[in-house]
């Protein structure tokens, strides 16, 4: 990286949406050949900025420069041409179309007849999938693919462009250890041997200062100030300049008492999925489900509430073998589901936060047969307020939210049902560091009122920090058992990896 050579200047930019003051005169700079990390906390404006960058939106004043030249791009194509290749936090795959059709869509690779040339189409498709060290056919449809393979072809279909500034929106929170790991290999390599700039967005605070040179603070759309050397920067100040405030505890410690056994699955299989999974959860327990992408996890939390069809298993509650065939029958036994993929299977997206939070429990909210709005709105602005939702009134639509702000919607939609057994499944995914340590206490607070929980994690620190006991999955098979005091990082890879 050439000192003081800068390859993007934001100037005075600002944002404003209907309610809410987006961006405020935003100010910083961007060095050519470096990982430069935007920090901030859920509505802090970071990927209101990035779509400003990247054409999605207008400023309403201010200017963006690129090599010293002011530029407006009209749209994510426009941005693309000028050489910036953004991996936005939500999915933007065609589900219909391969993997290899999705990574060369608008720049199919053609023959001498002004043909795709399919053979290198999927040839190249490899090369770069296996650049991220995981197998996926380039020939299979984006829509039989997990949410962590989905992320893996977004990030591939951006590499592959290589372009001069590559923006990555909380690229790794679908993805394993090792997914991670070959990431960060190629992010080095573009940018030690082409001189390729990062802009990187995520609320992993170890991931951060490793993969990052300098960072840029925003909180509540202002610009607060930058970090010149991350791999330098105390942990505890980081978290500071983000949230405004320290944070006594990353994981909040609890002192619970453990009852008996109020939640068991038995021998619960998926055909060519799951085989003979079984476990089971104490009332007060949280119980971490560990593995690698692929592993079953969120197959087995599927299978419990009936989405995926089960070929052998039963499930206990308080003792007693319940029958669950739909997600209404876990509704109605008191089994809550909060889903990997908040915005295809947690979200009314087109509907107001208030009606989102009461959405499974609307009985409740009925006076004399009918739905009571003033019920629903006390509900949701209670909930609104526990979990810190950043939003001018909870009539706004969940689409206009932040990513992590409609995650925490999910959140409370399942507070709100105050259920007995809750399945949490990468709850704290897209979520700030500060938010973060509000969603562990009140994970510690439901234990605490005697639920059964189970939380399902890729983040291998929040697994150790918040369960008690914790089950390793590989290939479809529980591989490993131990208690918090046994678990280590190492122990639990050696179980993901099939190991005994």
């Amino acid at each position: 990286m050439k000192g003081g050579d800068v390859i993007l200047r934001f100037e005075r930019v600002s944002k404003t949406f209907p309610g809410v003051k987006a961006l405020e005169d935003v100010t910083f700079d961007i060095h050519r050949g470096e990982v430069h990390v935007l920090l901030g906390e859920n509505g802090a404006g970071k990927s209101t900025l990035i779509k400003i960058l990247t054409g999605v939106f207008k400023a309403d004043s201010g200017r963006i420069l690129l090599d010293a030249k002011e530029i407006r791009p009209e749209n994510i194509l426009q941005s693309r041409k000028m050489g910036i290749g953004t991996v936005f936090q939500e999915n933007s795959l065609v589900p219909h179309l391969t993997v290899a059709e999705n990574v060369f869509l608008s720049r199919e690779l053609k023959n001498s007849f002004n043909t795709i040339d399919w053979k290198r189409t999927y040839q190249e498709c490899e090369r770069w999938i296996g650049g991220m060290g995981i197998a996926i056919d380039p020939r299979v449809r984006v829509k039989a693919l997990s949410v962590a393979e989905q992320q893996i072809v977004e990030i591939v279909k951006i590499l592959s462009q290589e372009p001069s500034l590559i923006i990555l929106d909380e690229p790794t929170s679908a993805l394993s250890e090792n997914e991670i790991d070959n990431l960060f290999s190629i992010v080095n390599k573009l940018k030690g041997e082409k001189g390729i700039t990062f802009v990187y967005i995520s609320h992993r605070m170890e991931e951060i200062k490793h993969i990052g040179d300098r960072a840029s603070v925003l909180r509540d759309g202002r610009y607060i100030g930058q970090l010149p050397d991350l791999k330098a920067a105390h942990l505890d100040d980081i978290i500071n300049m983000i949230v405004g405030r320290p944070l006594n505890e990353k994981f909040p410690k609890r002192s619970v008492q453990v009852g008996e056994a109020a939640f068991e699955v038995k021998n619960l299989s998926v055909l060519k999925t799951i085989y003979d999974v079984s476990f089971q959860v104490k009332s007060g327990e949280v119980l971490g489900l560990a593995g690698l992408v692929g592993s079953g996890r969120t197959s087995v939390a599927k299978a419990i509430i009936g989405v995926l069809r089960r070929e052998s298993g039963e499930v206990f509650l308080d003792g007693k073998k319940v029958n669950i065939d739909s997600p209404n029958d876990a509704i109605k036994h008191g089994i809550a589901y909060l889903p990997e993929d908040r915005k295809r299977e947690g979200l009314l997206l087109q509907k107001p936060v208030r009606e989102n939070i009461t959405l499974p429990q609307l009985h409740k909210f009925r006076k004399f047969g009918v739905l009571s709005k003033r019920m629903e709105k006390h509900a949701a602005h209670g909930l609104k307020k526990t979990l810190s939702i950043k939003t001018p009134s909870i009539e706004r639509l969940v689409k206009f939210l932040s990513g992590g702000n409609q995650q925490k919607v999910v959140f409370a939609k399942w507070l709100c049902a105050k259920t007995k057994v809750y399945i949490f499944d990468e709850p704290t995914r897209g979520i700030d560091v500060g938010s973060k340590s509000e969603i562990y206490k009140i994970i510690n607070d439901l234990a605490g009122e005697g639920a059964a929980i189970v939380v399902i994690s890729s983040e291998l620190p929040e697994i150790l920090g918040v369960c008690d006991r914790i089950v390793v999955m590989c290939d479809g098979r529980v591989t490993g058992e131990m208690s918090r005091n046994d678990a280590t990082q190492e122990n639990i890879m050696k179980y993901a990896i099939g190991g005994a």
